[in-house]
């Protein structure tokens, strides 16, 4: 079978569990490093149709989310299978990964997969906490309702401030988050690139939680080790906010 992927996370998910039928990836593709002869067809928000479709793809693996729905039309206008995964919380990733794996692949269902459920299931969190999370700085955005992270994210002990707002991912004044009186701030690398020097510096007095975009967005093998890494980012945080 000879398989594109529009997502980067379901690139790492069929790369790590069948290497070799990926036959077409985005630019923004990068787990794992080695993509094999897998060809580069731009970027998720503007794929290349035409050389997606001059790979002759059995199957092109597309999620709701991340891809343009214009986009979507044109590969199906060139007879492309174009397979559309949704993604709002972690039973439906996993329920879409075994979909796109086990279903539409017919691969086995990867031992990954069931270490990442394990995982998931024995997470036990210290408490709660109350957070904002910006995924973007001018404008500030941050994560709002029905949110993949946002579930992550509570069920390690976080509250998402902005889980409640009719927008997914809301524009907020940065005073009106400064002013949210939340116990921390949580700051993903991506898709913006937060740091240690960029980002914190916004919100003196606050405690902040530098995280891995990977492991708090993207729904593949890194799931399995999601619930130690951001744990494990997160542990600082109880502590700094008095808990």
């Amino acid at each position: 079978m000879r398989v594109v992927s529009l997502v980067p996370s379901l690139t790492e998910a069929v790369a790590v569990t069948a290497p070799g039928l990926l036959v077409g990836v985005t630019d923004w593709c990068t787990h794992p490093a080695d993509q094999g002869a897998a060809v580069r067809i731009g970027g998720t928000k503007n794929p290349d149709v035409g050389r997606i479709a001059g790979l002759r793809p059995d199957l092109v693996i597309a999620n709701e989310e991340e891809n343009r729905l214009p986009d979507l039309d044109a590969l199906r206008a060139t007879g492309a299978e174009v397979l559309v995964t949704e993604v709002r919380d972690l039973p439906q990733a996993f329920a879409e990964l075994e979909r796109v794996l086990v279903g539409a692949l017919g691969l086995e269902r990867p031992e990954w997969l069931d270490r990442a459920e394990a995982a998931w299931a024995a997470v036990e969190p210290p408490g709660e906490l109350r957070a904002f999370v910006p995924v973007w700085r001018r404008p500030w955005m941050v994560l709002g309702r029905n949110t993949f992270a946002g579930d992550l994210l509570a069920r390690l002990g976080v509250r998402n401030a902005y889980g409640d707002h009719p927008e997914r991912y809301p524009k907020v004044p940065l005073a009106e988050l400064a002013a949210s009186g939340c116990d921390l701030v949580v700051l993903p690398d991506e898709p913006y690139a937060f740091t240690a020097e960029d980002g914190p510096e916004a919100f003196p007095g606050l405690p902040a939680a530098l995280v891995s975009g990977r492991h708090l967005t993207w729904y593949g093998p890194s799931l399995a080790e999601a619930p130690q890494v951001l744990g494990r980012a997160l542990s600082g945080s109880w502590g700094a906010a008095g808990r």
